[in-house]
């Protein structure tokens, strides 16, 4: 149990789960698009539909998505910013299946035009699960470095990205990967103790059958840009 079970994260808004909590599933997706967000189509469920004006919540996932911390003084000013910065958002209530209540599936177009879908939960003390990304399952809380990496399913290629981390004494915390079908598109997700090199990265990248790889970051209670 940490500090933040007991008196709850450091925050601006009423509360961790409906704020907080949002606050950093816009910040975690935002990471998983890799930076700047052109437009965001936010679909709300359970909880998170039935209260979110109230308690801020629509707020508070767009300042995620701005970048900004759970402590940011400038939360309640995030629509307004968003606006200025040519950030389209657009809010739905939905059913989303047996998810956990405080659930949002956000939609996400870069200024490039790459696309994602995350979904992602707020779990309670401002904590969250991220628990899909695009059509693949996975759960990540957001805790630890991590990189996403996406591949053709093929004999061989988590040993191979495993071992190029191992041989730059990268530690693994812990790894789930997902895929569509056998051979078919893959992803993983691979939590580590530290971040990792440039050169192990770029290595990676190079490894036959493989996409994309996405570096996240910590998304911490506190830091956000």
């Amino acid at each position: 149990m940490s500090i933040f079970d007991i008196i709850g994260p450091i925050m601006i808004g009423p509360s961790s789960s409906h704020t907080a909590g949002a606050v950093r599933l816009g910040l975690a997706a935002r990471a998983i698009i890799g930076g700047q967000v052109s437009r965001a189509d936010i679909t709300l469920h359970g909880s998170f539909a039935e209260t979110y004006r109230g308690h801020g919540t629509d707020i508070a996932l767009v300042a995620g998505l701005l970048g900004m911390s759970p402590d940011d003084e400038r939360i309640p000013n995030a629509m307004e910013i968003a606006r200025e910065q040519g950030l389209r958002i657009a809010f739905h209530t939905g059913d989303l299946g047996d998810v956990h209540p405080n659930t949002a599936q956000i939609e996400l177009v870069s200024p490039k035009g790459t696309k994602r879908t995350v979904r992602g939960a707020s779990v309670g003390g401002g904590s969250i699960l991220v628990t899909k990304i695009d059509q693949f399952t996975v759960d990540f809380t957001g805790e630890n470095h991590a990189l996403v990496v996406s591949y053709k399913d093929q004999p061989g290629i988590i040993a191979k990205i495993t071992s190029l981390l191992a041989a730059e004494n990268v530690n693994i915390a812990a790894m789930r990967v997902s895929r569509e079908a056998r051979h078919s598109k893959a992803l993983a997700i691979i939590e580590l103790d530290q971040p990792a090199p440039q050169k192990s990265i770029a290595k990676i990248s190079q490894v036959p059958s493989v996409d994309t790889v996405i570096v996240l970051p910590p998304i911490s209670m506190e830091e956000g840009e």
